[in-house]
């Protein structure tokens, strides 16, 4: 069975190389994957053929957003602003906490400014897909009065703009779309953002008495019970509890950044001038190289914002179907919100935090799995810092300190080489002055052991290490609120559960209109059932399999979703000019006005 994972394991990591892997060479060492240029050119492309749609609509959008053109009785499921809640629910979460730290962790601070970049254009790209599933999307889902509120009256997606719009002969690459998007609707979206929650909790298992998996298991049923009572009762439902939580946790999330940023007022304008200055002449992310650095640095920042916003992936055009409303472009307007929202105001606040705290480049005590973890082997020099596979079979560890010649790898952790290690540790390892007894020894990179002058082995060493993920950006605010106490990291936490459940719920949606398309409406319910199922076993599970695999999927989606929107174009441009020139929206103010006047008569009747 061990040698079947590490062949499955292997397969999978081959082709995660091969799909954010495959591009064009630069000489650099680097090459420009084929997805980010496609994603970018994309963008682009549509911002141009638009008009600049993102900056001259986006007044717009909010307008619609705010519910003053809401007519409940054209035909949706649920409000423009809970379709907006819904998208964000599933693109506002881990990538924002752990995403930006990643980038910067690999690319410096300068990978901020390229996730700007990328949501720019990622703005243009969202409006269009979104466009597109609105005018295409499917209203057979009648309800006649006995239909059932968790299977909704609409479904819309990539896999309907793909078949509608460009003709039979392309309901191949719907397949695949629609296919792609419900494996990564389990995976990406779902049993790794359970799989966050428990490794999240299980560091509090001593406080409750329970062993760490024993914690996990309660978690993990938890999280899944909650899933469960918001997506058995449909798009409608969790439309009014994201319409709650999105805006709760992001409102949590960024208010505790921008307390930092104000205790830390004075390194603001250093930090962003950093951003500038590093993106385009990076010294080097702590992981990052020497030569090409430059090119690294850009493809860290395209590349989680892309995770970040879900930009031209085709998952958010699927929650802004269910939006009540018959012109389409409104929408598409509503969804020029969410990169805005998620990349260039959430994500700059966790990466100045980050910046403005000097946590991205510093190390702090940590338990070192010799043969696990986040351990690898690499070259420091006057470069930066180099991969390299092959290290000694032993490293001679004196005083705590490697004896290595210079090109020689050394052991690394977040891909960072780590400079001294120690045998223990004492109390919560929080405090460089824990670190106790210098080790001196063999370290054994076949077996993963290390081995003491007197011959004794330890599987775990203690030393100074950068952080990388979730973790850098708890460092981050528990630093930056230092001053009001010890209890800034616990808000990373916080936002970690909701953004994971939310993110959950969301796909949950996504997963069961492709359910939908590829076999019918009697699939909705044993997808919903499979679902909460694999969040469960996701939330106990090791994943980096899983994520790997998702990772494949999510890669791969772009291709048809943005193959379909770009060949799509002309018509786009017809019903986006349509729109604007009949100015459509002004029909609905009057039915509005009598909806919300209605509305207020119930609620004061009801009282």
């Amino acid at each position: 069975m061990s040698t079947f994972l590490e062949t499955l394991a292997d397969g999978v990591n081959f082709l995660v190389d091969f799909v954010w892997g495959f591009g064009i060479p630069t000489g650099t060492g680097n090459d420009i994957p084929i997805v980010v240029l496609l994603l970018l050119g994309a963008g682009l492309y549509l911002t141009v053929r638009l008009g600049f749609v993102q900056f001259r609509r986006l007044w717009h959008g909010f307008a619609v957003t705010s519910g003053k053109y809401d007519d409940p009785d054209e035909p949706g499921d649920i409000p423009h602003f809970q379709a907006l809640t819904t998208a964000l629910s599933a693109t506002v979460g881990i990538g924002n906490i752990a995403g930006v730290a990643l980038a910067i962790h690999y690319g410096g601070p300068g990978a901020l400014l390229w996730m700007w970049v990328t949501a720019v254009l990622g703005m243009a790209t969202k409006f269009s897909e979104v466009t597109l599933a609105q005018f295409y999307r499917d209203e057979a889902i009648t309800d006649d009065g006995d239909t059932p509120g968790w299977l909704g009256t609409v479904s819309g997606g990539p896999m309907y703009y793909i078949e509608k719009g460009l003709g039979s002969n392309w309901t191949w690459m719907a397949v695949l779309s629609a296919a792609l998007l419900g494996i990564t609707s389990f995976l990406t979206g779902n049993a790794n953002q359970a799989n966050t929650v428990t490794d999240t909790m299980e560091a509090y298992s001593g406080l409750v008495g329970l062993d760490p998996f024993v914690m996990s298991v309660v978690v993990a049923a938890i999280v899944a019970g909650i899933v469960a009572v918001v997506i058995i009762g449909g798009v409608t439902r969790i439309g009014r509890v994201t319409g709650i939580v999105a805006p709760v946790m992001a409102a949590i999330y960024v208010l505790g950044g921008l307390l930092i940023l104000a205790l830390n007022a004075s390194e603001v304008p250093g930090a962003f001038a950093s951003i500038f200055t590093e993106a385009f002449s990076p010294t080097s992310g702590v992981a990052g190289t020497g030569a090409g650095v430059f090119l690294l640095t850009m493809i860290y920042g395209v590349q989680r914002g892309l995770f970040s916003n879900e930009a031209g992936m085709g998952s958010a055009p699927i929650a802004h179907s269910a939006a009540q409303t018959d012109e389409p472009v409104s929408e598409g307007s509503v969804a020029l919100l969410e990169p805005l929202i998620d990349t260039i105001i959430v994500c700059t606040i966790t990466g100045l935090a980050i910046v403005v705290t000097g946590v991205w480049d510093d190390t702090f005590p940590k338990e070192l799995d010799l043969d696990g973890g986040a351990h690898s082997y690499r070259v420091e020099n006057e470069g930066g810092i180099i991969a390299n596979e092959d290290p000694p079979t032993e490293i001679r560890i004196v005083n705590g300190e490697s004896q290595v010649e210079e090109g020689t790898p050394e052991f690394a952790w977040n891909q960072a080489v780590v400079d001294s290690f120690f045998v223990d540790c004492a109390g919560s390892c929080e405090q460089s002055s824990d670190l106790q007894r210098p080790f001196t020894g063999t370290l054994n990179t076949e077996r993963g052991v290390a081995v003491s002058e007197d011959g004794t082995e330890y599987g775990m060493l203690y030393g100074p290490a950068v952080e990388s993920g979730a973790p850098l950006t708890q460092k981050a605010f528990a630093r930056g609120l230092a001053p009001l106490g010890d209890w800034g990291g616990l808000i990373v936490v916080l936002s970690v559960i909701l953004f994971a459940i939310s993110t959950s719920i969301s796909w949950s949606y996504y997963g069961d209109r492709c359910a939908i398309y590829l076999f019918g409406e009697g699939a909705v319910l044993p997808y919903k059932v499979a679902f909460v199922t694999v969040n469960f076993l996701g939330g106990i599970a090791p994943l980096a399999t899983v994520w790997a695999i998702g990772d494949i999927a999510l890669g791969l989606v772009i291709i048809p979703n943005l193959v379909g929107v770009l060949l799509l174009s002309d018509k786009l441009k017809e019903i986006t000019d349509s729109y604007f020139e009949r100015k459509a929206w002004l029909d609905n103010v009057e039915p509005a006005r009598k909806a919300r006047e209605k509305r207020r008569a119930d609620k004061e009747s009801s009282e």
